[in-house]
């Protein structure tokens, strides 16, 4: 009875076991096919006969088991009828070897799911070695076709810098000077197309002509003058007496002896000699002369123009006669009886004044920049109204130029300009940097803008530039590229006032002054003959004297001139004073012995006066200027980290405040302040420059975030509101 009992359990919890597998699979939303199916419920058979088969099954509770599925809502269907007894107990393999069909009908088979994920493992085999042999295929043919680099790369070495210098020669820098000036005399958009031509023949592919409509202040169709009340003489700016003779035999230069952005109209009043403009001198002035509304005779040099002009303009003065004093010429220049042109207007088109001349900008008509009539003359002329001899000279000594204090004259200043709207023209040439597109090196030059000033200076600045873009790009052709960006600029309306560059640089000032690294000028590259002037930032002084001695590598001693820090003028104005951009400038000058010889620059001569194959026939100097300029240019494009010097410009900070300072007792804690930061220079330079310069050493993160820091050296000592005409940088 038990045994019978025992059989009819387990064909009970046979058919609970069957309805239990159909049940879970509908909740969970998946059905197996029958085959799949009958293997499930054959293992739970197995284990149930197992189970019953064990001693002390007889106390096995069937409502237990009833109860546990009735708790399953999902298996409504389950039938707990009483259920015949099996014909055999025996368990699951004597069943199988008694009854023939039951193999047929429960044996177990290998699940799909095995078998495909055999096959889909062998086809994922056999694609990754056939991708693998192809591949060393196409590496093997493709390493035959392209050499591999050499095994010490040094893309940016000085043996590379020195084969791109040594195609710069003096006699192309010649031809291609001929080549500017062999057609007649054009504006400022027919000498900048001429020059874009010129850099596309070179090879430079990214040239680009950029456009402004500008305000300029142009000469009348009459010359200016200047009558002396006490005799009636009238004369022009070169000093010569008012004529129909010499009015026609000069009547250009006259025309362009003038000051642009003067004020307009006539003054009669007396004629004040205040010699530089100095403070000093007007106090000097001011003590025993009411200067209201008179005429100033001032001196260019010491100091900017412009600055003195603002100290005249608050003092009351009504005009100003300029001239140069020859005694801070050179002795090789004779300058005596040349007027020449002056602008008063401190950078940009004055009728967008801080903002780019584009189209939707609004623009300011403004006639003139200050309340003085500002007229250049000759220093012939000024002795004539100082009333001092020709040859007055002690003992092979100059001689300055005064007025005697018990003289009183009384001048006519009469002076006419016509302003209105130009278009100048700026040539952009880009070489995009391989590794650091995004930092640019500026090197810039200026090109014509006046029919007869300006001279044959920028032809001369003109044919350096694109003497050095012909070399570099001979070395580019051949696969060489520079690491940063180097964008070349020829520059439009300089003479009125740096303007070209100032609305390039305002119309892009966001991207410049997060990405220009440096700026490398052209500007009137050959003054004279007699001596290397170089110019620099304090962060730039010690490259601007490393590149002095490319051109005596072999030499055992290379002697180079003293950098210098003044203030330079140019197209680089903009970048330094409101951008923070390092600069330099490599001129040849005449030697200057007088102390007040800074700022003459600032007087434009007519152009023969100062012949440039006269100052150069065989155009070395040129060629100097060049490899010089090229080199520093390359230097900052190329190398890992910066150039630039930290300690230099903490020096310059000290000793800029000793020097104004003094021995003032407030002085010592600002002069203790500088001295700190000339420590922590010292301490950067060892402890953050020195390994970076070490290729064992350089990570390449280290690298850029160390370049970032150099770049922004000298943004930290912008000053916000310059006096006019003054640095804005230290």
């Amino acid at each position: 009875m038990t045994k019978s009992n025992n059989e009819s359990m387990k064909k009970k919890l046979k058919k609970m076991a069957y309805h239990k597998v159909n049940a879970d699979q509908r909740t969970q939303g998946q059905y197996l096919d029958s085959d799949d199916l009958q293997a499930t419920a054959l293992e739970l058979e197995w284990d149930m006969e197992k189970e019953l088969e064990e001693p002390g099954f007889d106390h096995f509770r069937l409502d237990g088991a009833v109860q546990h599925h009735l708790g399953n809502s999902q298996s409504p269907d389950l039938d707990l009828e009483p259920i015949q007894p099996s014909a055999s107990p025996k368990g699951r393999f004597q069943r199988l070897q008694e009854d023939p069909e039951y193999i047929s009908h429960y044996s177990r088979q290998s699940p799909k799911s095995h078998r495909c994920s055999f096959f889909q493992i062998l086809k994922v085999f056999c694609a990754a070695l056939i991708l693998f042999i192809f591949g060393i295929v196409i590496g093997y043919y493709a390493g035959k076709k392209c050499p591999s680099p050499p095994a010490s790369p040094e893309p940016n070495s000085t043996h590379n810098y020195h084969e791109i210098l040594k195609e710069i020669k003096a006699e192309n820098i010649q031809q291609i000077y001929r080549d500017l000036l062999k057609s007649p005399r054009e504006d400022d958009v027919d000498a900048a197309m001429k020059i874009l031509l010129q850099w596309t023949s070179h090879g430079l592919e990214d040239v680009r002509l950029v456009n402004y409509s500008v305000l300029l202040d142009l000469p009348d169709s009459s010359s200016n003058t200047i009558t002396l009340k006490n005799s009636g003489e009238c004369f022009y700016p070169d000093g010569q007496q008012c004529s129909k003779v010499t009015k026609t035999l000069h009547s250009q230069d006259l025309l362009y002896s003038y000051a642009a952005y003067s004020a307009k109209g006539t003054l009669e009043a007396e004629l004040v000699d205040i010699q530089y403009g100095t403070i000093e001198d007007l106090m000097r002035i001011q003590t025993t002369t009411n200067v209201t509304k008179k005429i100033a005779l001032l001196k260019l040099g010491q100091s900017p123009l412009l600055y003195k002009l603002s100290l005249l303009e608050d003092a009351g003065f009504g005009g100003v006669l300029l001239y140069v004093d020859p005694c801070d010429l050179p002795k090789t220049t004779d300058l005596a009886d040349k007027a020449f042109m002056v602008s008063l207007n401190s950078g940009g088109d004055p009728s967008t004044p801080g903002y780019a001349s584009i189209d939707g900008n609004y623009r300011q008509h403004r006639l003139n920049l200050t309340t003085l009539l500002v007229q250049p003359i000759s220093a012939s002329l000024a002795k004539k109204l100082a009333f001092i001899p020709e040859n007055r000279v002690q003992k092979d000594k100059c001689v300055p130029v005064q007025m005697s204090s018990t003289d009183k004259k009384i001048i006519s200043l009469s002076i006419q300009s016509i302003t209105t709207y130009k278009t100048i023209s700026n040539v952009i040439g880009y070489l995009k940097g391989s590794v650091f597109p995004d930092r640019y090196v500026i090197i810039g030059s200026h090109h014509s803008s006046l029919n007869a000033y300006d001279g044959q200076e920028w032809a001369s600045s003109t044919a350096i530039i694109t003497a050095f873009i012909q070399a570099l790009m001979l070395k580019v052709k051949r696969g060489w590229r520079t690491d940063r960006t180097i964008v070349f600029c020829s520059w439009g309306g300089t003479s009125f006032g740096n303007i070209g560059s100032y609305e390039w640089a305002e119309d892009l000032k966001r991207v410049l002054q997060r990405n220009v690294v440096a700026y490398v000028s052209l500007h009137n590259p050959v003054r004279g003959n007699s001596t290397l002037h170089p110019i620099a930032s304090p962060s730039l002084q010690q490259l601007a004297t490393e590149s002095q001695s490319i051109n005596c590598v072999e030499k055992t001693e290379c002697p180079g001139s003293n950098v210098s820090s003044v203030q330079t003028q140019g197209d680089s104005d903009y970048f330094i004073n409101h951008l923070g951009v390092p600069a330099l400038l490599f001129s040849y000058e005449d030697i200057n012995t007088s102390e007040n010889a800074s700022f003459l620059s600032e007087a434009l001569f007519p152009m023969h006066a100062m012949r440039t194959e006269e100052l150069d026939p065989s155009f070395k100097l040129h060629e100097n200027i060049a490899k010089f300029s090229g080199h520093a240019t390359l230097q900052i494009a190329n190398e890992p980290v910066l150039p630039f010097n930290a300690l230099d410009i903490a020096l310059e900070v000290q000793n800029s405040l000793r020097v104004f300072l003094g021995e003032e007792v407030d002085a010592s804690q600002l002069l203790a302040v500088a001295s700190r930061l000339r420590d922590t220079a010292e301490l950067f330079q060892s402890d953050e420059m020195r390994p970076a310069n070490d290729p064992r050493e350089r990570a390449p993160i280290r690298v850029r975030m160390l370049n970032d820091v150099l770049q922004s050296l000298e943004k930290s000592f912008l000053v916000q509101q310059a006096p006019p005409g003054l640095y804005s940088e230290l």
